[in-house]
C-alpha cells in the first residue's frame, strides 16, 4: 500500500512539474517583448554594466538614455553608443537628486519618447569592517542603491500606468539576499531594494508593468577600483579585486547583460546570476543558521580594523603589486573594455 501511494505521489509530483513547465512557456511567450525602437532608460549607463546593457540593447534597436555624473565618462560612453545607428540621449543627472531625476526623465521623454524599460543599474560599493562603517556610509549606500531607484520609478510610473504597460529591472545583487561581511552597507540597501522591488511587482501586474529583480553575484565589469575601502584599504581592495576576478566564481559583464535582458524581455519576477549566488541564495532559504556561521568564519579571514580607519580610499588609490598582478587581469581587462579607465 505505501508504495503504491509512494508511485502515486511521484506521479503527481511529475504532473505538477509538466503543469508548471507548460505554464511558464505560456507565460513566457505572453509576455515577451522586442526592444526594437523601445524607450530604454539604464542609470549609470555610462561604465561597467550599465554600459555593457546600453550596447546590447542598442544593438537589438533599442532607444537608450542614459545617464551618470562624470561629464566625460558619459561622452565616451554616448560615442561608443552612437555608432549602434539608434537614438541615443545621454545627459548629466545625479540620481540622489530627486529633482535632478524628474528633470533627466523628462528630458528623455522629449527627446526619445517616454520611458518603456527602465533598468535601475547604478549602484555604489563601500567595503569596510563594521567598526569603521559610519551612519553617513549607510546613508550614502541608501541614496544611490535605494532611493535613486525609488525617485526614477516614481518619475517613470506615470506613463506607465497611463499605456498600461512597461518593464522595470532593479538590479539588486546577491548581497541583497546574504548579509556580506565588510559590506554591511551595500548589503542593507539591496536587502531594502529586493523588498521594494518585489512588492511593487505584486502591486504593478495588474497593469502589466512587470518589475524584475536582478541580484547577481560577482560580475566582471572593471569596477573595483572606483570602489571605497576603507580600514586596511589596500588590504581589504585586494580581497575584493582578486575575487572579482576569479573565472569560475564571477561572471563577464556581457554574459550578465545578457541574462538581465533575457530577463526583462520574458517578464521573469526575479534571475539569481552565477551558480555561487544561487547557491548561497538556497542556502539562506533552506538553512540561514549554517550560512550565519559560515559568514561568520569568513569574516575571520577578512582584513582586521586599522590601517585609514574610517577615511575614504578608492579602489584606484589602494593598488599595490599584488593587485596589479596576473591575479587579476580579468578584471584590468573589464575596466579597459566598460570604460572603468579615462581613456
Amino acid at each position: 500500500m505505501s508504495a503504491s501511494l509512494s508511485t502515486k505521489a511521484v506521479l503527481w509530483g511529475l504532473a505538477g512539474v509538466g503543469a508548471w513547465a507548460v505554464a511558464k512557456a505560456f507565460l513566457n511567450q505572453k509576455r515577451k517583448i522586442d526592444f526594437g525602437h523601445k524607450t530604454v532608460l539604464i542609470t549609470g549607463g555610462s561604465r561597467g554594466l550599465g554600459l555593457e546593457l546600453a550596447r546590447q540593447l542598442a544593438g537589438e534597436g533599442a532607444n537608450v538614455a542614459i545617464c551618470a555624473r562624470d561629464e566625460a565618462e558619459l561622452a565616451r560612453a554616448e560615442s561608443q553608443l552612437q555608432q549602434y545607428g539608434v537614438d541615443i540621449f545621454a545627459q548629466v543627472c545625479d540620481i540622489t537628486d530627486k529633482v535632478q531625476v524628474e528633470v533627466f526623465v523628462e528630458a528623455v521623454r522629449q527627446a526619445i519618447g517616454p520611458v518603456d524599460v527602465l533598468i535601475n543599474n547604478a549602484g555604489t560599493i563601500i567595503v569596510t569592517p563594521y567598526e569603521h562603517a559610519t551612519e553617513d556610509d549607510f546613508r550614502d549606500a541608501m541614496d544611490v542603491n535605494f532611493w535613486a531607484a525609488f525617485h526614477m520609478i516614481n518619475a517613470v510610473l506615470p506613463q506607465m500606468l497611463l499605456r498600461k504597460s512597461g518593464r522595470i529591472v532593479n538590479i539588486a545583487s546577491f548581497g541583497g539576499k546574504v548579509a556580506v561581511p565588510h559590506l554591511m552597507p551595500y548589503s542593507t540597501s539591496k536587502f531594502a531594494l529586493v523588498g521594494y522591488s518585489e512588492g511593487l511587482r505584486a502591486e504593478l501586474l495588474k497593469n502589466d508593468i512587470y518589475v524584475t529583480t536582478i541580484c547577481p553575484g560577482l560580475i566582471r565589469t572593471g569596477s573595483p577600483r572606483n570602489a571605497i575601502f576603507k580600514g586596511q584599504n589596500e588590504k581589504e581592495y585586494a580581497w575584493f579585486k582578486i575575487g572579482d576576478s576569479l573565472p569560475l566564481f564571477t561572471i563577464a559583464a556581457d554574459d550578465c547583460a545578457r541574462e538581465v535582458i533575457d530577463a526583462c524581455r520574458y517578464g521573469e519576477a526575479e534571475r539569481i546570476i552565477t551558480l555561487p549566488a544561487k547557491i548561497g541564495a538556497a542556502l539562506e532559504g533552506v538553512a540561514p543558521n549554517f550560512l550565519s556561521e559560515l559568514m561568520a568564519v569568513v569574516n575571520e579571514t577578512l582584513p582586521a580594523p586599522g590601517g585609514i580607519g574610517e577615511q575614504r580610499a578608492l579602489g584606484k588609490d589602494s593598488e599595490t603589486a599584488l593587485t596589479g598582478s596576473v591575479l587579476t587581469t580579468l578584471t584590468d581587462e573589464a575596466a579597459k573594455h566598460n570604460n572603468e579607465i579615462p581613456r
